[in-house]
């Protein structure tokens, strides 16, 4: 299976910040929104898989790699990722598509439906959340204490901070304990996939990350779940200690009809994990609900 040549561009959201795209292949179009912090990279065997029966468009989101950081600070949030993902479907002409999410990008692709409706046709959430994903992770709230601490740290001594997080990250032992913390499964997932990761993570802008990270801890999807009308699959790692089954449980009791799938050994990066089981669920999914097509 060889790669379809990709097609890249920018569109100027709602507040004039520059966004980059890439599409690959023709037929009906897949929206891919990742996690925060990760790169188009976490999709790359979707993207490959998919593209040769449908049209596949991935970006970066506002403040991440290729895009822009928004001129006011303000935008940094859930709704602004929401109003970016509507003025790419604008841009690109596209009047209704199958909208996919791993992890934060659940949060972002729920609030788009609760805002846009009409827009999607079916949503693709692997080890995704509806709320604080923090609260109880690893069987503690450790993490929220420890982003707090982060965050007021950063506010202090700015320098300090901006070196250690692109250090740390970067760090070849950091990148063997995201996946001993359920981030990834190392037998499974390519290292070069991890530091593209890492090097991803260092890069970005650490107050434009922690905006963006705050209001994901302050969203909360759950109680538009019920109202969602359409069909939806919901992808989780056995392994997930991030966002583990429990989540994406949880959401599958208030979205009727739903359908779930726990991936054997699979972690945070189920797709990267496990892609040729993950894409099997997915283009089974999309044979019952969705037409390959054009747009």
């Amino acid at each position: 299976m060889s790669l379809i040549p990709k097609r890249t561009g920018y569109f100027k959201s709602f507040d004039g910040t520059r966004l980059y795209y890439e599409v690959r292949g023709q037929g009906a179009p897949l929206i891919l929104n990742y996690g925060i912090g990760c790169l188009i990279n976490h999709w790359r065997h979707q993207i490959k898989h998919f593209s040769q029966a449908y049209s596949v468009i991935a970006y970066d989101y506002r403040a991440h790699h290729r895009s822009e950081i928004p001129e006011n600070h303000e935008n940094l949030n859930v709704d602004a990722l929401s109003e970016d993902l509507k003025a790419l479907m604008h841009h690109l002409e596209i009047p209704t598509a199958s909208v996919w999410a791993h992890s934060f990008g659940a949060q972002v692709v729920l609030r788009f439906y609760e805002q846009y409706p009409e827009l999607v046709q079916n949503m693709v959430l692997i080890n995704g959340f509806a709320q604080n994903p923090l609260k109880g992770m690893f069987g503690t709230d450790l993490s929220q204490s420890a982003f707090q601490w982060f965050k007021t740290g950063y506010q202090v001594l700015p320098e300090t901070l901006s070196f250690l997080w692109k250090a740390g990250i970067q760090n070849p032992l950091a990148v063997q304990l995201s996946a001993l913390a359920g981030g990834f499964n190392l037998q499974l997932t390519s290292l070069k996939d991890v530091e593209i990761y890492a090097r991803g993570m260092a890069s970005m802008d650490i107050n434009a990350f922690i905006r963006l990270f705050e209001s994901m801890l302050n969203y909360d999807a759950r109680p538009g779940l019920h109202k969602i009308q359409l069909p939806v699959i919901l992808i989780g790692g056995v392994k997930d200690t991030i966002t583990p089954p429990k989540y994406q449980e949880e959401m599958q009791t208030q979205i009727k009809g739903s359908e779930l799938y726990l991936v054997p050994y699979g972690t945070h990066c189920s797709q990267l994990d496990m892609p040729d089981l993950v894409n099997l669920k997915i283009e089974k999914f999309l044979h019952r609900h969705y037409s390959k097509g054009p747009s």
